[in-house]
Protein backbone atom coordinates (compact mmCIF):
# COMPACT_ATOMS: atom_id res chain seq x y z
CA UNK A 1 0.00 0.00 0.00
CA UNK A 2 1.01 3.70 -0.82
CA UNK A 3 0.90 6.99 1.20
CA UNK A 4 -1.25 7.80 -1.35
CA UNK A 5 -3.85 4.51 -1.17
CA UNK A 6 -3.04 5.44 2.84
CA UNK A 7 -4.82 8.69 2.55
CA UNK A 8 -7.70 8.03 0.12
CA UNK A 9 -8.82 5.24 2.69
CA UNK A 10 -8.39 8.08 5.28
CA UNK A 11 -10.84 9.97 3.18
CA UNK A 12 -13.52 7.55 4.69
CA UNK A 13 -13.07 8.27 7.67
CA UNK A 14 -15.67 10.35 9.34
CA UNK A 15 -14.88 13.50 11.33
CA UNK A 16 -16.72 12.72 14.74
CA UNK A 17 -19.58 15.32 15.66
CA UNK A 18 -18.71 18.33 17.84
CA UNK A 19 -20.49 16.50 21.26
CA UNK A 20 -18.05 13.64 20.31
CA UNK A 21 -14.97 15.89 19.70
CA UNK A 22 -15.58 17.69 23.02
CA UNK A 23 -16.09 14.62 25.27
CA UNK A 24 -12.70 13.78 23.87
CA UNK A 25 -11.21 16.67 24.49
CA UNK A 26 -12.66 17.02 27.78
CA UNK A 27 -11.47 13.66 29.10
CA UNK A 28 -8.08 13.19 27.14
CA UNK A 29 -5.57 14.42 29.78
CA UNK A 30 -7.32 11.33 31.93
CA UNK A 31 -7.11 8.82 28.95
CA UNK A 32 -3.31 9.78 28.88
CA UNK A 33 -2.97 9.10 32.43
CA UNK A 34 -5.30 6.18 32.51
CA UNK A 35 -3.15 4.63 29.40
CA UNK A 36 0.03 5.67 30.99
CA UNK A 37 -1.00 3.16 34.22
CA UNK A 38 -1.94 0.86 32.58
CA UNK A 39 0.94 0.44 30.32
CA UNK A 40 3.58 1.40 32.41
CA UNK A 41 2.43 -2.14 34.38
CA UNK A 42 2.68 -4.41 31.26
CA UNK A 43 5.57 -6.42 32.14
CA UNK A 44 6.83 -6.38 28.45
CA UNK A 45 6.88 -2.19 28.22
CA UNK A 46 10.67 -2.21 28.65
CA UNK A 47 11.13 -4.13 26.55
CA UNK A 48 8.48 -2.72 23.84
CA UNK A 49 9.86 0.40 24.40
CA UNK A 50 13.43 -0.16 23.95
CA UNK A 51 13.37 0.93 28.07
CA UNK A 52 12.19 4.65 26.59
CA UNK A 53 9.29 4.42 29.53
CA UNK A 54 9.38 8.40 29.88
CA UNK A 55 9.04 9.15 25.95
CA UNK A 56 6.28 6.55 26.07
CA UNK A 57 4.51 8.58 28.53
CA UNK A 58 5.36 11.23 26.71
CA UNK A 59 3.91 9.65 23.17
CA UNK A 60 0.57 9.28 25.51
CA UNK A 61 0.09 12.57 26.09
CA UNK A 62 1.02 13.79 22.57
CA UNK A 63 -1.21 11.08 20.81
CA UNK A 64 -4.06 12.38 23.04
CA UNK A 65 -3.59 16.12 22.10
CA UNK A 66 -2.94 15.20 18.54
CA UNK A 67 -6.09 13.27 17.89
CA UNK A 68 -7.94 16.11 19.99
CA UNK A 69 -6.83 18.16 16.88
CA UNK A 70 -7.08 15.52 14.40
CA UNK A 71 -10.90 14.99 15.69
CA UNK A 72 -11.50 18.89 15.44
CA UNK A 73 -10.27 19.61 12.14
CA UNK A 74 -9.68 16.53 10.35
CA UNK A 75 -6.78 15.93 7.68
CA UNK A 76 -6.20 12.49 6.19
CA UNK A 77 -2.69 13.43 5.13
CA UNK A 78 -2.54 15.08 7.91
CA UNK A 79 -3.30 11.64 9.74
CA UNK A 80 -1.33 9.58 7.53
CA UNK A 81 2.02 11.51 7.67
CA UNK A 82 1.85 11.50 11.36
CA UNK A 83 1.56 8.26 11.76
CA UNK A 84 4.47 7.45 9.42
CA UNK A 85 6.73 9.78 10.78
CA UNK A 86 5.71 8.34 14.69
CA UNK A 87 6.82 4.97 13.34
CA UNK A 88 9.71 5.62 12.05
CA UNK A 89 11.07 8.57 14.80
CA UNK A 90 9.64 5.61 17.69
CA UNK A 91 11.40 2.57 16.43
CA UNK A 92 14.71 4.32 15.95
CA UNK A 93 14.37 5.13 19.69
CA UNK A 94 14.03 1.46 20.45
CA UNK A 95 10.64 1.09 19.93
CA UNK A 96 9.55 -2.50 18.60
CA UNK A 97 6.86 -3.10 16.40
CA UNK A 98 4.68 -4.82 19.34
CA UNK A 99 4.38 -1.62 21.01
CA UNK A 100 1.73 -0.29 18.18
CA UNK A 101 -0.91 -3.09 18.48
CA UNK A 102 -0.52 -3.32 22.29
CA UNK A 103 -1.30 0.79 22.39
CA UNK A 104 -4.19 0.76 20.05
CA UNK A 105 -5.71 -1.61 21.49
CA UNK A 106 -5.41 0.02 25.11
CA UNK A 107 -6.50 3.13 24.06
CA UNK A 108 -9.95 0.97 22.69
CA UNK A 109 -10.59 -0.46 25.97
CA UNK A 110 -9.81 2.83 28.04
CA UNK A 111 -12.53 4.89 24.98
CA UNK A 112 -14.89 2.02 25.75
CA UNK A 113 -15.00 2.09 29.40
CA UNK A 114 -14.41 6.22 29.63
CA UNK A 115 -16.39 7.62 26.87
CA UNK A 116 -20.50 7.48 25.72
CA UNK A 117 -21.27 4.87 23.45
CA UNK A 118 -22.18 7.54 21.16
CA UNK A 119 -18.20 8.99 21.42
CA UNK A 120 -16.98 6.06 21.09
CA UNK A 121 -18.63 4.91 17.79
CA UNK A 122 -17.40 8.00 16.39
CA UNK A 123 -14.02 7.55 17.31
CA UNK A 124 -13.57 4.36 16.89
CA UNK A 125 -13.34 4.09 13.33
CA UNK A 126 -10.04 6.32 13.32
CA UNK A 127 -8.47 3.60 15.69
CA UNK A 128 -9.52 0.55 13.46
CA UNK A 129 -8.18 2.22 10.92
CA UNK A 130 -4.79 2.20 12.61
CA UNK A 131 -4.95 -1.10 13.37
CA UNK A 132 -5.60 -2.42 10.38
CA UNK A 133 -2.97 -0.41 8.40
CA UNK A 134 -0.54 -1.07 10.95
CA UNK A 135 1.68 -3.07 7.98
CA UNK A 136 1.40 -0.23 6.02
CA UNK A 137 2.78 1.76 8.29
CA UNK A 138 5.93 -0.53 9.25
CA UNK A 139 6.11 -0.84 5.51
CA UNK A 140 6.06 2.68 4.17
CA UNK A 141 7.98 3.90 7.45
CA UNK A 142 11.19 2.34 6.64
CA UNK A 143 11.29 4.45 3.81
CA UNK A 144 9.40 7.59 4.54
CA UNK A 145 10.56 11.32 3.85
CA UNK A 146 8.12 13.95 5.80
CA UNK A 147 5.96 16.32 3.48
CA UNK A 148 4.99 19.90 4.02
CA UNK A 149 1.96 18.53 5.51
CA UNK A 150 3.95 16.11 7.99
CA UNK A 151 3.50 17.26 11.72
CA UNK A 152 6.08 16.32 13.01
CA UNK A 153 5.37 17.67 16.90
CA UNK A 154 3.23 14.46 17.54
Amino acid sequence: MTREELIESAKKLKQPSEQATMEYHEKSDQLAAKMNQIMEKRPDAAYMTGGNISMMQDNHRNHARFMDSIFMIYSPAVLVDTVLWVFRAYRSHGFQLTYWPAQLDTWVEIFRQDLTEQTFSEIYPFYNWMIVNQPAFVALSDNFVPTDTTVTGH
